[in-house]
């Protein structure tokens, strides 16, 4: 069985969980963070999901599923464990050429969900073809463990920094050095340890230009695990 790793873009697209146990509540929350539009079809469900129901985040079907409720959505989750309703929405999912993947049911998915290593803006994705998700499980969270909270910060950086010479550095090849030399330098130890004038130092050394952390609209840089405050859209305060 073959696969290759692909990050689906489904920010406001409509996407539909077959289930109401557990496992359904770990694929909408999964789909919530990524922007979905979420439907849920299924008779039972957790507190969990009837409280994101009455918020209004996921749109609820206290019912069975019927054939044909799955046309039209841009991707399907099958949280359930009966075995001849996951044949029947593979089939139908195939038939529509809407990607389905049905839990604990390799056989029947066209996808794979990985087990994720989540640090902001970077996601690590593992995945063993369903071989073992326990060893999955095992792997994210040695590499949760290597990837420091830091790295969250340094992304968030990154990005203001490269939309920061995209205005004032008009060749591209030399925005690319200047980033590069960025990736390569002492920058991602700075915010490990929280010196900001280290920071500042090291991104005027890589950028030839002082900048400041004000600059980029970084108003509070503490040190991990402690609160990092990044305009309006930067990373999540309180880092641990």
């Amino acid at each position: 069985m073959g696969f290759i790793p692909i990050f689906l873009q489904i920010e406001g697209k409509p996407c539909l969980v077959v289930g109401g146990g557990a496992v359904a509540s770990r694929k909408i929350d999964a789909l919530l963070e990524a922007g979905a539009r979420v439907t849920v079809i299924s008779p039972q469900v957790t507190d969990e999901i009837r409280r994101l129901a009455e918020a209004g985040r996921v749109e609820l079907r206290r019912r069975h599923y019927r054939a044909g409720d799955l046309k039209g959505y841009h991707l399907v989750y099958a949280a359930t464990g009966d075995r001849k309703l996951q044949r029947s929405l593979f089939d139908e999912a195939s038939h529509f050429n809407i990607p389905i993947n049905v839990a604990d049911a390799p056989q029947f998915c066209s996808f794979i969900a990985p087990s994720v290593v989540r640090r902001g803006r970077l996601q690590v994705a593992i995945s063993t073809a369903g071989a073992s998700p326990a060893l999955a499980r095992r792997l994210r969270q040695r590499i949760g463990r290597e990837l420091g909270e830091e790295v969250e910060v340094l992304l968030e950086l990154m990005a203001r920094l490269k939309d920061w010479l995209k205005q004032r550095e008009p060749q591209r090849e030399q925005r690319a050095r200047k980033l590069n030399a960025l990736v390569d330098s002492e920058l991602e130890q700075a915010l490990r340890s929280g010196d900001v004038a280290e920071v500042e130092a090291i991104i005027g050394n890589c950028l030839g230009r002082r900048v400041t952390l004000s600059d980029l609209g970084i108003t509070n840089l503490l040190r991990p695990r402690q609160t990092c405050h990044i305009g309006q859209h930067g990373c999540k305060e309180g880092l641990g």
